[in-house]
This record gives structure tokens, C-alpha cells and sequence, in this order.
């Protein structure tokens, strides 16, 4: 019997290797905001709703990320822990690269 180690004869597989791990895809921002912010924020934010419109908001990134983290009394519900650091960052490029619809 042999101990120990394993060596590879001609014609046997190599011990099979880890998988590599799972590479994260790119988050579909638009459709987040359409299932999750387009209920209020009309045409994608583009337009006023029964939320304001966020394209050309005056208000900061940091001034976004907490009015979504813990909404406005009576205006909007708080997202608090719906949402990661990074689609936070990913939402607020949203709402900042927001044009006008092409007709």
C-alpha cells in the first residue's frame, strides 16, 4: 500500500482545483429603482410622483443616502438595511445620471 501522497499516473485527472469564487454580477440599478423607488418616484425618478423628482436634486450624496437609509416622516418609508454600501453608491450615480426621456 502506498502512503502519503498521490501522484499522478499518465492518463489520471489532477486533483480537481477550488472553484474559483462566484464573481459578483453588476447590479441592474434601473430595475431596482423601478421595483423599489418607482412606485413614488415617477418615470424613473424623472418626473414627480407621489415623491419628488430626483432628477436635478439639490441635495447631496450624503443628504440621499440617509433620506433613503431613514426615509422622511410621512413622506417616505426608511430603507434602512434593505439596501448594501454599495448599491447605496450605485443608486445615488443613478438618481445623478439621470437625463430627461428621449421622446
Amino acid at each position: 500500500m502506498q502512503s502519503g501522497s498521490h501522484a499522478s499516473k499518465p492518463g489520471e485527472s489532477a486533483p480537481a482545483q477550488p472553484a474559483a469564487p462566484a464573481q459578483v454580477q453588476p447590479m441592474d440599478v434601473g430595475a431596482l429603482f423601478a421595483t423599489s423607488c418607482g412606485w413614488c418616484h415617477s418615470a424613473g425618478g424623472r418626473e414627480a410622483g407621489k415623491g419628488p423628482k430626483l432628477m436635478g436634486t439639490t441635495l447631496t450624496d450624503a443628504e440621499i443616502v440617509a433620506r433613503i437609509r431613514n426615509g422622511k416622516t410621512g413622506q417616505m418609508p426608511s430603507f434602512s438595511g434593505a439596501f448594501s454600501d454599495q448599491q447605496m453608491r450605485d443608486i445615488v450615480a443613478y438618481i445623478r445620471a439621470l437625463k430627461p426621456a428621449a421622446k
